[in-house]
């Protein structure tokens, strides 16, 4: 049975320089690939892959894409920790109000200072203050 998805153009082989130079030509806009496809008579396809395999360029973008989502999950780590030092903030600061409402006194104006300065960098009360 012959197979009826034959193509009637003869397979054609390219040296790797020979691709090379091509997709040294496409990056400097020397060419483009429509044409390299139809002067040689290869699949755009074909020209797209000899420009993923050897394009400079193409290797550069891929790594700032790769730098591009560490950079958004660092971003969401520190949101995320921002999100919590707030949650503990506020929750201080209305035990400092529920505190003051039990005792009867001004928390606040006795510390000479906000609840927010009386965490330290870790969230925890500071000596001395």
């Amino acid at each position: 049975m012959e197979n009826q998805h034959q193509s009637h153009q003869p397979v054609r082989h390219f040296s790797e320089s020979f691709k090379q130079e091509k997709v040294r030509e496409i990056e400097r806009n020397l060419t483009t690939v429509m044409e390299v496809s139809k002067v040689y008579g290869v699949t755009r396809a074909a020209v797209y892959k000899w420009l993923y395999k050897y394009s400079v360029h193409r290797k550069k973008q891929i790594r700032q894409i790769i730098e591009l989502m560490s950079d958004t999950r660092k971003i969401q780590e520190l949101e995320r920790l921002v999100g919590q030092k707030q949650i503990l903030l506020e929750f201080r600061e209305k035990q400092i109000e529920i505190a003051e409402e039990m005792y009867k006194i001004d928390i606040k104006k006795k510390l000479g200072t906000s609840p927010s300065n009386v965490l330290g960098p870790t969230g925890k009360n500071t000596p001395g203050k």
